[in-house]
């Protein structure tokens, strides 16, 4: 069935217009880091006249974007690894084994994605200091997975509610344990959801700068975000050396974005597609 040319341009117009204004910002951001900061001063709008690496290599070694960026990557791998070992083994429990108070244990994950950080966030920060996990790596990453957390084991359970009870009950008749349905069966079956889920929690974890700015308060330990946020203040005259440290912070989330945009879709829309 042929779908009428006007019906389609009433909804390719509107489209195109949400893709231009999602995609400008990056655009402006990449011609401004490529400037000098006479040129950025004199017109901030019209295109660079020749690439300025200069500034993106100031913002990476000078500024320490460089310490900033591995200080990120360790958190971000860490934190998300504990999600998804906690968030699978806690949504295989709560969508396949039967014991007591686990609808009331799902409705507590599930309001807790409703709960703001702000409401948390001194006692958290107190604990933390308690314990001495303040300007630690450690104390990051728990941090991260008790933020991050309920989403993750929502996602995982509903996944694995759509998965038949048959086919673990099976899997227990053939001799396997419910560590190993959880590792052969479960975990093959849920690649999809894991992979969104990964993938949603190092963008969640990338992106933030409330939690790393109160978990990490030295400036040896700032995250990539961090230290952008930072730039702004010690370079505020030098709008280019700014603009090149948000492209440097944006272009992996960017990358990791257009690399599994379908995997990520894919996952969480799986469960209300299943048979």
């Amino acid at each position: 069935m042929r779908v009428p040319r006007r019906r389609r341009w009433v909804v390719a117009v509107p489209m195109a217009a949400l893709a231009l204004a999602t995609v400008y910002p990056l655009v402006f951001t990449a011609n401004v880091a490529m400037k000098s900061r006479r040129d950025y001063i004199l017109d901030r709008f019209s295109p660079a006249d020749s690439l300025r690496w200069d500034n993106i290599a100031t913002a990476w070694t000078s500024v320490g974007l460089g310490r900033y960026f591995v200080n990120s990557v360790i958190v971000v791998a860490a934190a998300v690894a504990l999600l998804l070992l906690i968030g699978s083994m806690a949504g295989f429990a709560l969508s396949h084994l039967r014991f007591r108070g686990s609808r009331a244990l799902f409705l507590c994950f599930l309001a807790a994605l409703f709960v703001p950080f702000q409401v948390v966030m001194v006692p958290l920060a107190q604990i933390m200091a308690d314990t001495g996990l303040i300007d630690t790596y450690p104390g990051l990453v728990l941090a991260y997975v008790a933020q991050f957390l309920p989403f993750s084991i929502f996602l995982m359970t509903s996944y694995y509610s759509g998965i038949p009870r048959e086919i673990v009950d099976a899997a227990r008749v053939d001799g396997n344990t419910l560590y190993g349905v959880y590792r052969r069966i479960m975990l093959p079956i849920g690649r999809p959801a894991l992979l969104s889920v990964g993938i949603l929690n190092a963008l969640f974890c990338w992106n933030d700068v409330l939690i790393s700015l109160l978990m990490m308060p030295s400036a040896e330990h700032r995250t990539l975000m961090v230290g952008v946020t930072s730039l702004r203040g010690q370079y505020s005259d030098d709008i280019p050396t700014f603009a090149a440290g948000v492209l440097i912070a944006a272009l992996p989330v960017l990358v990791i974005y257009l690399f599994f945009q379908r995997q990520i879709a894919d996952g969480i829309t799986a469960d209300a597609t299943k048979g």
